[in-house]
């Protein structure tokens, strides 16, 4: 059994949250309760049980038969709640505004989380708009600018070995090829991602460093036909301005708990 912080862990809330998880993830497609306790390597009668205690709760959710699965409203709740919450979020919005302004493109604010980022604001360019907001969304850290402008921030030693997931065919898979590419950001100041994460769009990511090592990053995303290298450039100018506003404006943030 694992602990955290010399305590030990409680099974039925791991079990509890690694059913959200597995939900959460499988966004669109429903489970059945026999794949979730496969899944989970639990009994049946466990799962139902969890299940139905779940629902009566609101954090899952279940089709008129009872026989599919799905994430529930007060996951979408308590994830509005944390955006609310934190102080971070609430200093980046505005400047998200003014760059999407600016710029006219998609700009984003994500959080490392593990070996992901999860984009925690968005502001929609009106020329390219997604039909699904990424807002509590998850991309794998080595293929995104937002990734990767935050893996550039710690020690090559702390890179899991690969392969990497290959979202596009131009995603960075082996470690070696992206040890390279993160010399490269350091280099820059800033990240690039040339359809790596998704076809068609091009990134470029800035790492927050309103704490050591960043944990935040902000990014453009532009449509692979609309970039010019005069319009790259001026992208490049505008976030670094806006960060270089962020971090200035960072420690006025305070008043808070220091979320960790």
């Amino acid at each position: 059994m694992s602990e955290t912080g010399g305590v030990r862990e409680v099974k039925s809330a791991a079990r509890t949250v690694e059913l959200l998880e597995l939900l959460a993830a499988r966004a669109d497609r429903p489970a059945r309760l026999q794949e979730l306790a496969d899944e989970l390597g639990v009994p049946r009668s466990s799962m139902y049980a969890l299940l139905q205690t779940l629902i009566g709760r609101g954090w899952v959710r279940t089709d008129a038969t009872g026989s599919l699965y799905g994430i529930g409203i007060h996951a979408l709740l308590t994830g509005t709640g944390y955006l609310d919450s934190d102080p971070r979020v609430r200093l980046v919005r505005p400047y998200l505004d003014e760059a999407s302004e600016a710029l006219g493109e998609t700009i984003h604010l994500g959080r490392l989380d593990g070996r992901g980022v999860a984009y925690l604001a968005t502001r929609e360019s009106h020329e390219y708009l997604r039909t699904i907001s990424r807002v509590g969304r998850r991309l794998p850290a080595h293929a995104g600018a937002l990734g990767k402008a935050l893996l550039a921030e710690r020690p090559d030693g702390d890179l899991p070995d690969g392969p990497y997931e290959a979202l596009t065919p131009h995603s960075r898979t082996s470690r070696e090829a992206l040890l390279a590419d993160l010399a490269e950001v350091r280099a820059r100041g800033h990240s690039v991602d040339r359809e790596e994460g998704v076809l068609g769009i091009v990134g470029f990511g800035f790492a927050l460093r309103y704490d050591v090592p960043a944990q935040d990053a902000i990014s453009c995303s532009v449509p692979v036909a609309r970039l010019t290298p005069e319009h790259e450039e001026r992208i490049v100018v505008v976030m670094r301005e806006i960060r270089a506003r962020i971090e200035e404006a960072a420690p006025g943030f305070g008043g808070g708990a220091d979320w960790r």
